[in-house]
């Protein structure tokens, strides 16, 4: 548990809160049962009645992500619209990767560690995926792009770039970087 946090009473909270931490800071597949139950103060028999097994903790974790970026795409959808719409959504891709102990993004690292299309996890982070594209897709025909899905499609490119950029360059412009292309695009 991190230290100075108050400590989350439900043992499902606190599984899911472990399960983030560590997954994200060493990888999912690094992660045993083992560590997960001890740092999150329950017991196996709790962990499995929770949780069918680390698979469904995985997907778990994977769900919990998903909901907080779709509230933050949606924080940006109610605020700004077409072009300001675009350019706040690589922002919000921009000031993550600023974040201390940033490691890119957890849908990509879980798919990197899940190679199989057909597996439970990565068939989620494809879901995911689709929705994120769909959602640049939106924005970009409501700016008036000719072009977007090809735009979309660019964007998100662009958006995973600066995740892997973000994690590898610690001392760049990431977030710059990425709203002058994103700029350049929309000028284009």
């Amino acid at each position: 548990m991190t230290s100075g946090a108050p400590q989350k009473t439900h043992p499902r909270d606190r599984l899911l809160d472990t399960a983030a931490r560590l997954f994200y800071a060493h990888g999912i597949h690094t992660v045993g049962v083992e560590q997960l139950v001890t740092e999150a103060g329950v017991t196996r028999a709790t962990f499995y009645r929770h949780f069918a097994g680390k698979e469904g903790l995985v997907l778990a974790y994977l769900r919990q992500r998903d909901a907080r970026v779709r509230r933050d795409v949606a924080a940006v959808r109610a605020a700004h619209q077409g072009r300001a719409a675009l350019l706040a959504l690589m922002a919000l891709a921009g000031d993550g990767v600023r974040r201390e102990g940033f490691r890119g993004c957890g849908f990509l690292n879980a798919a990197a560690e899940h190679p199989d299309p057909g597996h439970p996890v990565r068939r989620y982070v494809a879901e995911h995926r689709r929705w994120y594209l769909g959602v640049l897709r939106d924005v970009a025909d409501e700016a008036g792009h000719p072009d977007p899905e090809g735009l979309a499609r660019t964007l998100a490119v662009l958006r995973d770039g600066a995740m892997a950029g973000g994690y590898l360059d610690r001392g760049g412009d990431i977030a710059g970087t990425l709203r002058s292309a994103t700029e350049r695009l929309l000028d284009a």
